[in-house]
């Protein structure tokens, strides 16, 4: 299988948004497909909560607003416009909130699987 990815420049105005509901509020998701890749601009309204605890591997980024990521073992973590979080497959439970809305890149893939077995 070729995973390889030619250049290509993305016009997200382009991309067709999907709603996805939260625990509260919801999320609406614009996504590229790739063999092996998934990349999305993620925006969640005031208020949400996510509805179950993630244990993908994900990088995120915040594009624009606040929110926080916040662990299952109790710890939380604040990111801003310009903050990024990276964490490989099945190394922590995590779910994401917000107060005020949020706007973030989210690359996730194969390259992120957990070494641990």
């Amino acid at each position: 299988m070729n995973s390889n990815i030619d250049f290509q420049v993305i016009d997200w105005t382009t991309i067709p948004k999907t709603e996805h509901p939260g625990e509260t509020g919801a999320a609406t998701w614009q996504t590229l497909q790739f063999p092996g890749l998934r990349v999305r601009i993620v925006e969640y309204a005031p208020g949400y909560l996510a509805d179950h605890w993630c244990q993908k591997g994900h990088i995120v980024h915040c594009l624009e607003g606040e929110f926080v990521s916040e662990l299952q073992t109790g710890e939380t973590h604040v990111l801003t416009a310009g903050m990024t979080y990276i964490v490989s497959d099945d190394l922590s439970s995590h779910r994401s909130r917000t107060e005020k809305g949020v706007k973030l890149l989210i690359i996730d893939g194969d390259f992120l699987r957990s070494s641990i077995t």
